[in-house]
């Protein structure tokens, strides 16, 4: 086996651990948006919520068993964006999406947790990675796109991603993180076929001469793939390829197939 391709076997294997951890995106057993709940009392969840600017209000007793950074939580605290509020195994944490404030239920014994079987992969092919050249736009751009929940939020671009497979070109547009990696929301031929609707790629963070590798066999399942309560954006017009990609995940394992 090829450097490359065990290299590929290790970053499959730690990606299988991260997304069955007991934190993982497969724990999330929920995500409450506080508009809907507008007297401030979450399903399964104790306590009294509300957005307060650039923070949750959590107004509960002792008796509720919520806790923040291991202080129990009796009366009123604010909880930032992003924050942990702890519920015996359960990690409720805030969120912010466009003004909206929401909670998500992180539950290591979730449903979907247990019933896990693994991701269906294709097997590494070095065919699949190739030299990409990121172009970057002049100013970063935002675009409303739908997502899995049936709304539409604005997705933030940084660029163009280029590459060539089998003689022909293509190009996704992409958002670039926080350590300088790219984001790609992409779909294909296969896509809502033989693999999932819709996938992620995270190139590297482009060279000075904007060049990385775009390496499809670390095709990944967006979260949405994994629990039904994260809002993950569909691809971006033009993020469709003409071309069948087989490589990277596909789709989770059916419980029957193992």
């Amino acid at each position: 086996m090829s450097d490359a391709a065990d290299l590929w076997k290790q970053w499959h294997e730690e990606r299988t651990a991260a997304v069955s951890a007991p934190y993982g995106p497969l724990s999330l057993a929920g995500t409450h948006w506080l508009d809907d709940h507008p007297e401030g009392r979450l399903p399964a969840i104790p306590g009294q919520w509300r957005a307060d600017g650039d923070a949750l209000v959590l107004t509960a007793s002792a008796a509720d068993g919520l806790a923040v950074e291991g202080q129990q939580v009796d009366g009123e605290v604010r909880v930032a964006a992003d924050a942990t509020v702890t519920l015996g195994e359960r990690h409720l944490v805030a969120i912010a999406r466009e003004g909206l404030w929401a909670v998500r239920d992180f539950d290591p014994a979730a449903p979907t947790r247990r019933a896990f079987q693994g991701i269906d992969i294709t097997p590494y092919d070095p065919r699949w990675s190739v030299e990409g050249r990121f172009t970057p736009y002049e100013s970063a751009r935002e675009i409303r796109v739908g997502n899995a929940d049936g709304k539409e939020r604005g997705l933030g671009l940084a660029g163009e991603l280029t590459f060539t497979l089998a003689g022909r070109r293509h190009t996704l547009r992409v958002a670039r993180q926080g350590d300088g990696r790219l984001w790609a929301v992409f779909a294909d031929a296969t896509s809502g076929t033989s693999t999932f609707r819709f996938r992620f790629l995270y190139p590297q963070a482009p060279d000075e001469q904007g060049g990385t590798t775009v390496d499809l066999n670390r095709a990944v399942l967006p979260n949405c793939a994994f629990a039904d309560h994260f809002i993950c954006p569909f691809p971006p017009p033009g993020n469709t390829l003409a071309v069948a990609v087989e490589a990277g995940e596909r789709n989770l394992t059916a419980p029957n197939s193992v």
